[in-house]
């Protein structure tokens, strides 16, 4: 018999996988875990999440670039299919898909996504079907739900999983390594992720957004950063614009004698202090863009398209 080579034996893999699923599934906490660190914002409202949003994990032998995408929706804005365009441009492009579900939405109707099914049939790579939130089901209960979906020949491996207790992720990056192609890393090894720090940052004011907010508030709602500054010795200088699409909604983002702003700045400053691992002045404005949702132009310049 002949000996593999060192060579070849220790070839490095690296290649793109991207997480997908329905709004409020875990995909973005799954990045955060899988990373070891939050790069991508989690709320517990759905469709949080508006970009496509790379996460680079690196080990000796593998590179896997994750794609954090939106909840697949049906769209009512123009903001909804430019945030379509990014899940599904993920899937197509990415080496393997990891289409996530909830799993006690799973165990409630297992065969009503028809045409996610017909879906991932299109995108001809590696599907893996990644079970969530497996915490909050008996064993017995979920059995069943893992049986029901091998029957479908789509999905190359079934995974349960936890991402917000971390189970099963190690066996999930070790089973994504085994599919992955050989080839060199597409990234340093210490870089994390490709979206500039700015971007975050007007993430993480979006993400407080949301937590102090319910219904159209948070939705109407995006972050443009018009200027940050690193100043040595000094504190770093974020301004941000915040765009609502109407005066009513301005008013209350802004509360009464300013509270709710103030609040909503305090606690994104502490959070991108803690991301930036350096001191921050941070300065919020509130402006009215009527429909910027529905503005082709104005989801350009935000970053959307």
């Amino acid at each position: 018999m002949q000996e593999e080579s060192p060579s070849a034996a220790n070839a490095f893999k690296a290649g793109y996988a991207a997480i997908v699923g329905e709004p409020n599934v875990g995909k973005s906490t799954l990045l955060n875990t899988l990373l070891g660190q939050k790069i991508s914002i989690v709320t517990n409202k759905p469709q949080t999440t508006r970009h496509r949003i790379l996460g680079i994990l690196t080990r000796p032998d593998v590179q896997i670039i994750f794609l954090d995408t939106p909840g697949i929706v049906k769209p009512k804005y123009l903001l909804h299919e430019a945030m379509m365009d990014a899940s599904r441009s993920a899937a197509f492009d990415a080496d393997i898909v990891l289409w996530m579900i909830d799993a006690a939405e799973a165990a409630r109707d297992i065969s009503s996504n028809q045409a996610e099914m017909q879906f991932l049939q299109k995108v001809k790579k590696p599907v893996f079907l990644l079970i969530n939130k497996i915490d909050r089901m008996k064993k017995e209960d979920l059995l069943p739900i893992i049986g029901a979906y091998a029957q479908r020949s789509v999905f190359r491996e079934i995974f349960p999983v936890s991402a917000l207790h971390k189970f099963g992720i190690e066996e999930l990056i070790i089973g994504i390594s085994a599919v992955l192609p050989e080839h060199p890393p597409y990234y340093p090894a210490d870089m994390l992720s490709e979206q500039p720090e700015k971007f975050f940052v007007a993430e993480l004011i979006r993400e407080k957004i949301f937590e102090k907010f319910r219904e159209e508030i948070p939705y109407s709602t995006t972050v443009d950063i018009i200027e940050f500054k690193e100043q040595e010795g000094r504190k770093d200088v974020v301004r941000a614009e915040i765009y609502v699409e109407r005066d009513s909604q301005k008013g209350i983002l802004i509360g009464k004698q300013g509270q709710m702003l103030k609040e909503i700045g305090e606690l994104s400053r502490i959070e991108i202090e803690q991301f930036l691992g350096r001191p921050v002045f941070l300065e919020l404005y509130v402006k009215v863009r009527e429909q910027w949702r529905k503005d082709d132009a104005w989801l350009k310049r935000l970053g959307y398209r």
